[in-house]
């Protein structure tokens, strides 16, 4: 009897091993889905790995001694060709204007859709926005007059504008003061920390955020005393002569905000297209060195991104929008900021690596930090709690900006901005790991 159940045993062991996915027993591995891995982000530009050194210059003109030279190797990555400009941002405030309409209005279902086979089955059934039913703008939630429910509908969206003494008589606006968006993420740097303690919990090391998203457009007017900017704080973010202007008056926690958005939006047509999970974009801030590598533009040691050491083409034109004399803003042919696709690209392709608007960096500024930083994609971070010192809240910013003088401008020339504050002449762009050693093999 022992003898027959060992017979069965081995029996039922065979019928796995020549029907599985292992062959006749043989490691052949468990291989996730293939894809092209080829394909250029729409309006981004692939920068190839590296080593080359970074930092350092012949001019120190504030003694901060605060970007020694280093040998250092990059990974490939995409970057953004032009800063994020006003239109850009403003899908994102839109769309976080019109899904908190749809949440007040009580998640009417000619808005919402169920996704069918494999990806209804990954969000367990759930019903999510279909941003077609909503319109560009959502024209259809703000321009429904209809009568009826449909009447009610739009009276609900009542708590969304100012009110009471807020309001201007006779102006219906929207209160961007509600504009928030809500997200979490995991956060590495306190994960490595503390994954290995058996009494944490992956809860632990999740950051939870809830940031008002619509750009402080009085920052025309904060930045500055005694100075006519009344209608730049008028027309700078919603008129369309600005449209493709760098975004400005956003935070850092506001520009991560809209990473983890553009994030979130670009998997979601992902997942609907049935492209495989590795090969979806993760959208991020550059890293100091990142951005200082791809304003170099493949070449070594150079002053500015155009290559050269002066500031000045051969015809004597300026090749950025910065500050080029004292009370002189004009001669590089803008007063205030320009089109994000103004001036020569560098050689990688991309605009405005130096003027136009700084632009923030994932890195935390540090100048002790210089010497403990790793010679493979370096880079120093820590993200301040709210009621941290403001020392803790520094952030670097990089390239210089329309109102700077021309050292700013300097490829290894690094400065600050606390990660809470918005400016006028501060803007972004995003970067996103490429998935693999490189493009080019």
């Amino acid at each position: 009897m022992k003898k027959i159940y060992l017979l069965a045993i081995m029996g039922i062991t065979m019928l796995l091993a020549s029907c599985g996915h292992g062959g006749q027993g043989e490691l052949v591995g468990a291989y996730n889905r293939k894809f092209k891995n080829n394909r250029i982000p729409l309006g981004m530009v692939y920068i190839p790995p590296g080593h080359t050194p970074l930092g350092g210059s012949d001019e120190d003109i504030t003694f901060s001694q605060n970007g020694p030279s280093k040998m250092v190797t990059i990974s490939a990555f995409f970057m953004d060709q032009t800063e994020i400009s006003n239109a850009e941002y403003r899908q994102f405030t839109n769309w976080v204007r019109d899904s908190i309409a749809i949440a007040m209005m009580g998640n009417p279902q000619q808005f919402m859709v169920t996704p069918k086979g494999a990806a209804a089955n990954a969000v367990g059934g759930e019903k999510y926005i279909d941003w077609k039913k909503v319109g560009p703008n959502g024209a259809n939630i703000w321009r429904n007059k209809g009568k009826g429910a449909a009447a009610a509908q739009v009276s609900q969206l009542d708590g969304m504008y100012y009110s009471g003494l807020d309001a201007l008589p006779g102006r219906k606006e929207i209160d961007v003061r509600k504009l928030e968006y809500t997200y979490s993420i995991l956060n590495m740097d306190k994960a490595a920390l503390g994954h290995k303690d058996p009494n944490s919990k992956r809860q632990d090391y999740i950051d939870r955020y809830n940031i008002a998203v619509y750009p402080d457009t009085m920052v025309w007017k904060t930045d500055y005393s005694y100075s006519q900017n009344d209608p730049m704080v008028r027309g700078y973010y919603n008129h369309p002569s600005y449209d493709d202007y760098p975004v400005v008056g956003v935070s850092w926690e506001q520009a991560k905000a809209f990473s983890h958005w553009r994030t979130q939006l670009y998997q979601g047509v992902a997942s609907a297209r049935k492209m495989p999970m590795n090969a979806r974009l993760d959208y991020d801030l550059p890293a100091e060195t990142e951005f200082e590598y791809a304003a170099r533009g493949g070449n070594t040691k150079t002053k500015y991104p155009w290559g050269g050491p002066y500031i000045r083409n051969t015809k004597g034109c300026l090749q950025a929008n910065f500050k080029p004399g004292r009370g002189d803003y004009s001669s590089d042919g803008g007063i205030y900021t320009v089109g994000v696709k103004s001036y020569f690209p560098n050689d990688y392709g991309l605009y405005n690596m130096a003027g136009n608007v700084s632009e923030w960096t994932k890195t935390a500024y540090n100048k002790g930090a210089n010497p403990l930083l790793h010679d493979l994609n370096p880079n120093f971070t820590y993200v301040a709690e709210k009621n941290d010192s403001k020392y803790k809240k520094r952030k670097v910013v990089k390239g210089g900006s329309w109102k700077d003088t021309g050292y700013f401008l300097q490829n290894a020339v690094s400065t600050y901005e606390y990660q809470d504050t918005q400016r006028s002449y501060v803007g972004f762009r995003c970067v996103s790991a490429y998935p693999g050693t490189d493009l080019r093999n």
